[in-house]
């Protein structure tokens, strides 16, 4: 089990290295993650709801998708309240500060899908989540040291020097801990080194004299992770890359699946900026409205910003809008709430860009999907997470056509003037010809693969890891669970 001295150290990241790295040794590798809170989702095949972290280390690892990789979800709806997701279902809601209340409902389900795991793999890799030091929320623990204990895994405990203060860091997270939960840790990663790594060796006798845990490598920081999905709203930042196509992405208050722009921020042709709170929507030819967990919260967190003039300038201006899932939600005349699914109930207007009217109903559509896009006649996958139903004129010219089997529906919405339109599919931007397509009507020419990317980022991160962490040694603590 990775576990990290705080949130962002790069747990989600090693373990996908070690995924990769192990199974390119023949050895049979499945990630875990016992509990996560993001609103970063991934669909499995049955339709069932992950983090997209474990999605990447399922994918480094080879094997398919599954609601036992990360059997307990949490989704922030709120600043102190989550929709929960158990084994890839929802299972609720849930204030903050009762989440340790549910410990023995959640542990039972947690230690089912990781015995399911332990049966099929050789190689089980688990995940973290936020710090084990964190020990006012020890007792209702089921995500760092409540699971590692129960299931008897052994932890390596990750460092982020990038932070700065990671001596301390390990150190004071040896000494916060209990006696039991200390002997659970079997050594150290350092993570995200730059310089000349000679110049930290004697800070590593420093650790290991403090806390008695061997040390098993310091990982350089690595171009090739910036390539691969970042788990939280919080690892996001403005990112450019010079190109003539400029696309803007307003960043929700409830920002979700918010990796469906990463195709696009690795395009050569492609200048994408995340645009944080506070900041004028720019200039651009593109404003992409991502996914939110809370649509009515979201517009008017939007206008709040005063990003809905901005955006109406744009489209007067010539500009494009497009509006996945919540964002599509958001650009049509109402957003109706009847049952009280995001709040109270009630009925509030969209941004009107699109001739289409929301209703939010309790069911949620969660399922894979391939198929077209009707303007372009170009080939799509992605997957849908949503609740809501949207129907209006502009429904007539649908984005998508979308295949299940035998059977063909539609999805989405064109506006008549063609400068806004939506879908409630995620993942399109990583289909390399709609990608194209769509880099293609503002003149610029792409051949990027976004998957075989991906894949290379992921050999390259395998390789690091392999030259800079004592892989043999890792493999000799895992052991099988009495």
């Amino acid at each position: 089990m990775i576990q990290g001295t705080a949130s962002n150290a790069g747990k989600s990241v090693l373990v996908a290295g070690l995924a990769r790295s192990f199974s390119r040794r023949g050895v049979r590798v499945e990630p875990f993650k016992p509990q996560n809170m993001s609103n970063n989702a991934a669909v499995t095949a049955d339709g069932g709801e992950i983090g997209r972290a474990q999605a990447l280390q399922a994918r480094a690892a080879g094997v398919p998708l599954s609601v036992h990789h990360n059997p307990v979800l949490l989704k922030p709806e709120s600043d102190t309240g989550a929709q929960v997701i158990i084994h890839g279902k929802v299972a609720g809601n849930l204030d903050a500060h009762r989440f340790g209340e549910r410990r023995d409902e959640l542990l039972p389900r947690i230690l089912e899908s990781f015995s399911i795991l332990e049966q099929r793999a050789e190689l089980v890799i688990v995940e973290g989540a936020g710090s084990p030091a964190e020990t006012n929320l020890r007792a209702g623990d089921v995500a760092n040291m409540g699971f590692a204990r129960a299931a008897d895994v052994p932890v390596v405990l990750a460092g982020d020097i990038d932070r700065g203060g990671v001596i301390a860091s390990i150190v004071g997270t040896s000494a916060v801990l209990s006696d039991e939960d200390r002997q659970q840790i079997r050594g150290t990663i350092i993570n995200k080194f730059r310089g000349d790594v000679g110049l930290f060796l004697p800070a590593l006798n420093t650790i290991e004299d403090h806390t008695g845990w061997p040390n098993y490598g310091v990982v350089t920081w690595s171009r090739d992770v910036a390539l691969l999905p970042a788990e939280d709203a919080v690892d996001l930042s403005t990112q450019t890359s010079g190109g003539s196509v400029r696309i803007a992405v307003p960043m929700l208050s409830r920002i979700a699946n918010f990796d469906d722009v990463d195709p696009l921020a690795t395009e050569p042709e492609v200048d994408l900026v995340m645009v944080p709170p506070g900041q004028p929507l720019p200039v651009v030819d593109i404003v992409i409205l991502p996914g939110t967990k809370s649509t009515i919260a979201d517009l008017e967190f939007f206008r709040s910003q005063g990003w809905d003039v901005d955006l109406a300038a744009h489209v007067r201006r010539g500009g494009t809008v497009i509006g996945l899932c919540g964002g599509y939600q958001m650009l049509g005349r109402t957003v109706a709430d009847p049952d009280g699914i995001e709040g109270p109930a009630g009925v509030v207007d969209g941004l009107g860009l699109l001739d289409v009217d929301t209703v939010l109903e309790p069911e949620k559509v969660t399922r894979q999907v391939t198929g077209t896009h009707l303007p372009s006649s170009t080939p799509i996958s992605g997957y849908e997470i949503h609740v809501g139903r949207t129907t209006g004129p502009d429904v007539s010219r649908s984005a998508l056509e979308l295949r299940d089997g035998e059977r063909c529906t539609v999805d989405g919405a064109v506006a008549s003037n063609g400068r806004a339109w939506g879908t409630y599919v995620h993942g399109i931007f990583a289909s390399n010809e709609f990608r194209q397509h769509v880099l293609a009507e503002r003149g610029a020419t792409s051949t990027h693969d976004h998957d075989a990317a991906v894949e290379a980022a992921l050999d390259n991160w395998a390789d690091q890891l392999e030259r800079e962490l004592d892989l043999d040694a890792l493999l000799a603590i895992a052991h099988r669970r009495s």
